[in-house]
């Protein structure tokens, strides 16, 4: 019974002294319980790349409530899109339909791969290029994984957002899954978001949008360096969905012409891409909401629109070929970016691209259109002289309604010979084709991880 007693006593003073001993020992307790031991910010002072901020999110419980999908819905706001969801969960070369599987089971598959349950967010500034080809900041966010070095990083280009509180620096990107990998991730918001929300976004200005994003990624590649996260291996991976697509090959485009040239200082090597349900044909796109008179996702009307005439610094008054009473709206609905694509298409309250556009717009072979696809074959990636030379994984659904299929089919086409891997399939709509390109993504990362290790 002494015995016992005693027993107890020591066990009750092992209770008490172990967490002092904790506290008073630095050496002894756990990093991960102040994130800012990670990563000194000082180390990077007076680099491109100027951190404003840093914060841990823990994915052990989920996605946090702040994470979008394409539409600005959150992820976990468990409503009636996310309930429409079918999970085409399976290979990552095939799907497998599962008609009881809802929103939140695609979730669970989304989070399934990796052990990373820490991810560090730093949003940040660095110095880019506007319309004009003048200096101007913009802003994005590098994502890691806490307490160690990447293994990679990924240079991702985001899908159309349409409030400013979508935008990378402001949310946790969808993409950010993939730090549960070990890998680190580069997300820039564009321009027209983040610090420079006041100022227009030029949709679908894909030469433009593609040297911001590799200019993020040329100021924050030394950084890392200099806070001690430099990855692994040096080449990048490339990903991007639905506007992030296109803008994806935009970047491939860029780097591939202007920064692989042996000896040049700021050398990108592209490990491999991903792109999904992206708008590489732009003139496409915008025949194929006139030709069948439906704007299935009616907000990338005005945004081609716009992107296109403001963008592109065109001699067109928008009212020529908008619909007066939605290019009275413009300003409040779209550039305050105060509302989501959902709230906007919401307030449009149509799909019927002729109630959209004016009749000049709806004519192919009107002088102003005639501009207008000037502009966008030259910012359609399928137009320029180029065939990819890195390895692509490209994704797209038969049954997109936002994105047509048909610029699909247009990439294959002009890229014949191309290493590239194309997935085409019924995966339903552009939402949820977007869910299964990052659960395809994440699987072929980790087929990648190991044959690998196979080979080591």
């Amino acid at each position: 019974m002494l015995k016992d007693k005693r027993l107890y006593t020591i066990g009750r003073i092992i209770f008490i002294l172990l967490p002092l001993s904790l506290f008073l020992c630095p050496s002894c307790q756990f990093k991960e319980q102040d994130f800012a031991d990670f990563i000194d910010l000082e180390a990077g002072k007076g680099m491109k790349f100027c951190p404003y901020g840093m914060h841990e999110t823990d994915l052990s419980e989920g996605l946090p409530y702040n994470c979008y999908l394409p539409d600005g819905t959150s992820v976990n706001d468990y409503n009636e899109l996310l309930e429409e969801i079918e999970a085409e969960e399976g290979s990552a070369d095939g799907p497998r339909k599962t008609s009881s599987t809802t929103g939140a089971n695609v979730l669970q598959e989304l989070l399934r791969y990796g052990n990373q349950k820490k991810v560090i967010e730093i949003p940040g500034t660095y110095p880019s290029i506007d319309g004009n080809w003048d200096e101007i900041t913009l802003s994005g966010k590098v994502m890691l994984p806490a307490g160690k070095r990447p293994k990679r990083m990924i240079l991702v280009s985001h899908y159309t957002v349409c409030s400013n509180a979508e935008a990378p620096s402001n949310a946790f990107s969808l993409e950010g899954l993939l730090v549960q990998q070990g890998y680190g991730l580069i997300i820039p918001d564009y321009l027209g978001y983040g610090v420079t929300a006041d100022k227009v976004h030029p949709y679908l200005v894909m030469d433009l949008t593609a040297r911001n994003v590799v200019d993020m990624y040329l100021a924050v590649r030394p950084w890392l360096k200099a806070v001690g996260y430099e990855p692994e291996y040096d080449d990048i991976y490339l990903m991007g969905y639905s506007q992030g697509g296109a803008t994806t090959m935009a970047v491939e485009y860029l780097i591939e012409n202007e920064y692989s040239y042996d000896g040049d200082p700021e050398k990108i090597n592209i490990h491999r891409v991903f792109a999904g349900g992206g708008p590489y044909d732009v003139q496409a796109t915008y025949e194929r909401f006139v030709t069948t008179d439906l704007a299935g996702y009616p907000v990338a009307v005005p945004l081609v629109m716009q992107g296109m005439i403001k963008g592109n610094n065109l001699n067109i008054k928008m009212t020529d070929l908008m619909q007066t009473w939605l290019y009275a709206h413009m300003d409040d609905w779209i550039n305050s970016k105060k509302f989501t694509a959902a709230q906007i298409n919401a307030f449009i309250g149509t799909t019927v691209t002729h109630k959209l556009l004016t009749a000049e717009a709806m004519d192919q072979k009107s002088a102003n259109v005639a501009e207008l696809y000037k502009a966008m074959t030259a910012n359609s990636i399928t137009s320029h002289n180029w065939v990819p030379e890195a390895s692509v994984y490209i994704m797209h659904s038969m049954d997109d309604e936002v994105v047509p299929y048909t610029n699909a089919t247009n990439a294959k086409s002009k890229w014949q010979g191309a290493n590239i891997t194309y997935n085409f399939g019924h995966y339903g709509t552009h939402i949820k084709t977007c869910l299964r390109f990052i659960i395809t993504v994440k699987k072929l990362l980790k087929q990648e991880e190991e044959e690998r290790k196979l080979y080591e």
